[in-house]
């Protein structure tokens, strides 16, 4: 069971809902934020406290002592002004890990700027996993570590890579990714992967290394 934790989710469209939701069954302590009445009135029956308040006002989020809650979910719409601006107060309140959502990716750079710990666009992040899911289809999930390097579980299904072991094959070499566990077709994981260890039909890699090469290695175990 996770860890109890404080968390305040300041805007309450529909990322916001989703996080205090998601939080209330986990069980965690939330405060929610919007200026908006209705749905602070609707989203009070999930969460410890439910305020209306502008998330603009400084002296309000003080109140509210914002600054000392271990997590803070910045999720306002449309509004980049007021994001951008409540994510500033925040982190001046002392805030030790703000998670922002951005409309596009000139607001996801200011939001860093001002001090933002973590940003996501999530259609920008949905609409990517679903484009490189449809044209790497033996990548069963991926995860972008930076703009660099991806982690990503990889599918075998080509038979020169059948009992052959990751020292034979190379991978490494070859395709400029590691190989960093390996779930058999017996859903047997190997966290700890060896040269000798051997590669047989619809293995699953787990590897990282750059979206190219993963993109180079999912192309090669298709054929």
């Amino acid at each position: 069971m996770a860890k109890k934790e404080s968390y305040v989710v300041i805007g309450l469209g529909k990322f916001g809902m989703t996080i205090c939701s998601a939080l209330a069954q986990a069980g965690q302590e939330v405060l929610a934020i919007d200026s908006n009445p209705d749905v602070v009135n609707e989203v009070s029956h999930l969460v410890v406290r439910a305020v209306i308040a502008n998330a603009e006002e400084e002296e309000t989020l003080k109140e509210l002592a914002v600054g000392n809650f271990d997590h803070v979910y910045i999720s306002i719409g449309h509004n980049i002004e007021a994001s951008i601006m409540a994510t500033l107060i925040v982190k001046e309140l002392g805030a030790p890990d703000v998670t922002c959502r951005a409309e596009n990716i000139h607001h996801a750079r200011v939001l860093e700027r001002v001090g933002a710990d973590t940003v996501v666009r999530p259609e920008h992040d949905i609409a990517e996993r679903l484009v490189f899911r449809k044209l790497n289809p033996n990548v069963v999930d991926f995860v972008r570590i930076s703009e660099n390097l991806m982690l990503a579980e990889v599918t075998i299904r080509n038979p020169k890579f059948f009992n052959r072991s990751l020292g034979e094959l190379e991978i490494r070499r070859r395709f400029n990714v590691n190989v960093i566990a390996i779930v058999d077709h017996q859903d047997q994981l190997n966290e700890m992967p060896m040269a000798t260890d051997t590669i047989h039909d619809h293995d699953k890699l787990t590897v990282i290394g750059s979206q190219a090469a993963i993109e180079q290695l999912s192309d090669e175990v298709d054929r």
